[in-house]
């Protein structure tokens, strides 16, 4: 599914146009990214937490030529799914009836 799928089909359950869907979806986007940005957490429940991960400086190899490259300390975003979506991916919890 990709964003215009999204779009539509959160439309279509929700019974509003794809173009007030889109500004929502764009804004729940935005302020996740200006959360995590910030090192704050943002949860939503049965679907997972975004967060951001600190990853220390090391040394790597090329591949090719085996030689060590510094790999600078920089910051990740991560997710972690909750255990009500991991139920349901898992088939252990049956998945929300709705169509799109």
């Amino acid at each position: 599914m990709n964003k215009s799928d999204l779009i539509a089909a959160v439309a279509n359950a929700a019974g509003t146009t794809n173009k007030d869907v889109e500004a929502v979806l764009s804004t729940f986007r935005d302020l996740v990214q200006a959360a995590v940005r910030k090192g704050d957490d943002v949860s939503y429940p049965g679907l997972g937490k975004f967060s951001q991960t600190q990853r220390k400086a090391r040394v790597a190899r090329n591949p090719q030529t085996g030689a060590a490259v510094k790999v600078a300390a920089s910051k990740a975003p991560k997710f972690t799914a909750a255990a009500e979506l991991k139920r349901v991916v898992n088939g252990q919890t049956p998945a929300p009836k709705i169509k799109y």
